[in-house]
């Protein structure tokens, strides 16, 4: 309300003046809301046409930005690609098991063939005729032999025991990189066979690597030998074919191996450069 002024007005005082303006605190009763305390909705305010300006509305939850916390969820750095390891020029392939185990069971069974064999003649046949098998063509007599398969060598008895022995010893050192069945069979017909007559040379008279060896299948117009001589001579034959294929004892061939060594020399020039 307005007071009014000039020099007819009533004199008022300042503390009247205060009391009664609407709206002070000594006059405003608190159940009554000011027009300060009531808030026109956002749509009375915005289309009233008093020229009074609108109140911006408060922004909703719906509305919060995409990079909140609450609304979008932090996405988690994608892992880092495993780097997987890169092979060198020419590394071969695993070669699978090893084969030891055929080669031990193929020269334990020619040595054991062998030796029963030799057990059977010499106590059924020697100091008797002999026995046809295949008329005059194959017969079982024995025979003593001092020398080399087939009865060669007859005055060289230790040197032939010297190398059964050395043969026995490169069979063995070749078994610990042998990863190929054909090549366990072949050194294992030849390990078999040459622990057959080396145990003659070794236990059987005249002496300790003097021994002589027991052939008792004879071959006319061939020779006399025994099954731990036909032994190593199907283990040797078996070598030169699994040589002639390019087949290693370690499972590989010769191609593949050759391939791996210019392989090696063409990383070493590089290096070099």
């Amino acid at each position: 309300m307005g007071f009014p002024t000039g020099p007819s007005a009533p004199h008022v005082t300042a503390a009247e003046r205060i009391i009664s303006t609407q709206g002070s605190p000594q006059t405003r009763d608190d159940s009554v809301p000011t027009p300060a305390d009531v808030v026109a909705p956002a749509g009375d305010v915005a289309g009233s046409g008093d020229g009074a300006p609108a109140r911006p509305e408060a922004p909703e939850a719906a509305a919060a930005p995409a990079s909140s916390p609450v609304s979008s969820p932090v996405s988690s750095p994608a892992p880092a690609p495993t780097s997987l390891p890169v092979e060198p020029a020419g590394a071969e392939e695993p070669k699978g098991r090893r084969r030891i185990g055929v080669l031990l069971v193929v020269a334990l069974l020619a040595f054991l063939i062998d030796f029963g064999s030799k057990l059977l003649v010499v106590a059924r046949l020697e100091n008797h005729s002999a026995i046809k098998v295949i008329g005059d063509v194959v017969t079982f007599q024995v025979i003593r032999n001092s020398g080399a398969a087939f009865g060669m060598g007859q005055a060289l008895t230790v040197v032939f025991t010297m190398i059964a022995s050395a043969v026995i010893v490169v069979i063995w050192r070749i078994a610990r990189r042998l990863y190929s069945l054909p090549w366990a069979i072949a050194l294992g017909l030849l390990l078999g066979g040459a622990l057959g007559n080396l145990t003659d040379r070794l236990f059987r008279s005249p002496g300790v690597f003097r021994g002589h060896v027991v052939d008792f299948i004879s071959v006319q117009h061939f020779a006399v030998f025994n099954l731990a001589d036909s032994a190593i001579v199907c283990g040797g034959i078996l070598v030169v074919l699994l040589s002639f294929r390019g087949s290693n004892p370690d499972g590989t061939v010769h191609q593949q191996a050759d391939k791996g060594e210019q392989a090696d020399k063409g990383e070493q020039a590089d290096k070099g450069e």
